[in-house]
């Protein structure tokens, strides 16, 4: 469980960033929003796939009502996921 939830969370991450420093420059900039779309749809299942695991994590290791808000604040925070795979799924 914990290793797909890393997966998730890798995957989650790396989707926010290629959004963020890729997708929308060349949305904005370039004006090029083909890349939004796509990414924009891959980040987005990626990221309701990280909260259901989240809760899923919770429930099943029993984290505190904290940890579950901070794993899930921090699928919304460049680096966050990462964060959350370094500090609470060793």
């Amino acid at each position: 469980m914990i290793k797909s939830f890393k997966w998730v969370a890798r995957g989650e991450g790396i989707s926010l960033l290629v959004l963020l420093l890729v997708a929308m420059p060349l949305k904005y900039i370039w004006n090029n929003p083909t890349w939004v779309e796509v990414v924009g749809m891959i980040h987005g299942i990626l990221f309701i796939a990280y909260v259901a695991w989240a809760i899923w994590v919770y429930m099943a290791l029993k984290w505190s009502i904290k940890t579950l808000f901070i794993t899930v604040l921090a699928s919304i925070i460049p680096f966050g996921t990462f964060y959350i795979e370094r500090k609470y799924l060793k």
